[in-house]
């Protein structure tokens, strides 16, 4: 079991702690739902210090992340960022992450934490000469400040800085190196992701902390996500499925040349995949939904079951995410969900479950 360098300081905190993607990390402070609340109407802050930082550089570091890559890195100007994929060649997730243009030839990638090493030797393994590739994840504490009052916090920590607009990076001086700021997050409110150098982590926490944000752990990370249907790799993506199919085609660029797994998506593309990752929300109230709940058809037949599932604090309902037959992924159609013998209605959504009233600047 691996510690982030804010472990000790989620102890003194009074954290739950457990394991997760083989680290020790706090799932709760107070409550979920405290803590899920105060994300929506104020500011939250989680360690983000377990996720992983690659560094790429050299002047074949762009034409290299474009065939490593699903989107089109090249449409990056520097200080901008994108999501993305990096995908096996048939096309399914290996991991989700962010890719950062921090020069002409610089990039700063933000893995899953899970992932750290396959991601690497993925990408090593196909790492031309002109490129360097170096992974500083031992080296950074991360934290994410999420919420409206997120740049509030973020002007009384860092005064005289300021924060990049909606998906950019930037850089600052700080006391025992840099301090590297995205405007990005994984609950939907504006935020920002804040990364430091490993030994200067606790200040910061607890600096943000000073600044009004509420320590929250991975519970509410959880439920926030999925409100926003937003997926969590190793469950709503994996290597068996293609983005096309999780409905996150946006994010492939299939005119900008070859990649690895382009050709099973594009054929995806154009004959439309024969199933899709749906919202589906209770109909009326009943248990929590969980993954890997069995999700039945109005016939009563099995027909998937539920990569992602949670009780929403901002909607008071059970909602979950699911692969289903084409045929049964339009919105409106009914549903079941089976929990523990107990067969609950449902019906599939448009996604997103939550849209926050803030918007990102």
């Amino acid at each position: 079991m691996q510690s982030t360098p804010l472990e000790a300081l989620h102890v003194r905190l009074g954290a739950k702690m457990v394991p997760f993607a083989g680290w020790n990390m706090p799932v709760q402070y107070t409550s979920i739902m405290d803590e899920h609340a105060a994300v929506r109407k104020a500011v939250g802050i989680f360690d983000i210090s377990h996720m992983g930082q690659f560094i790429v550089s050299g002047p074949g570091a762009l034409a290299w992340l474009n065939r490593v890559l699903a989107n089109n890195v090249a449409k990056l100007a520097q200080g901008q960022g994108q999501y993305s994929f990096l995908l096996n060649e048939k096309g399914g997730v290996i991991d989700d992450l962010i890719v950062y243009r921090t020069g002409d030839e610089s990039f700063f990638l933000v893995v899953n934490a899970s992932m750290i090493e396959e991601d690497f030797f993925w990408m090593a393994k196909h790492q031309p000469d002109d490129v360097e590739f170096s992974n500083e994840s031992a080296l950074w504490a991360g934290m994410a400040v999420q919420g409206p009052e997120s740049a509030a916090a973020f002007a009384k920590a860092c005064p005289g800085q300021e924060l990049p607009h909606r998906n950019g990076i930037s850089r600052f001086a700080i006391e025992g190196g840099e301090a590297v700021v995205c405007r990005t997050g994984y609950t939907g409110e504006d935020g920002f992701e804040f990364f430091c150098p490993a030994e200067e982590g606790e200040k910061w926490f607890e600096k943000f902390i000073g600044a009004g944000a509420k320590a929250c752990g991975l519970g509410a990370r959880d439920s926030l996500r999925l409100e926003m249907c937003y997926p969590l790799n190793g469950s709503d993506l994996s290597p068996e499925r293609t983005p096309i199919e999780a409905g996150l085609g946006f994010f492939v660029d299939l005119d900008k040349g070859d990649f690895i797994g382009r050709d099973t998506l594009a054929t995806q593309k154009a004959e439309g995949p024969a199933q899709r990752l749906v919202a589906l929300e209770y109909t009326d109230k009943g248990a929590p939904p969980r993954a890997h709940y069995a999700v039945l058809d109005a016939s009563g037949q099995v027909v998937s079951e539920l990569s992602s599932g949670v009780l929403s604090p901002s909607l008071g309902k059970g909602i979950g995410m699911a692969y289903l037959p084409a045929a049964l992924a339009k919105p409106g159609t009914d549903l079941f969900v089976d929990v523990r013998g107990r067969q609950f209605p449902a019906k599939v959504v448009k996604k997103p479950f939550y849209k926050p009233a803030t918007q990102k600047a």
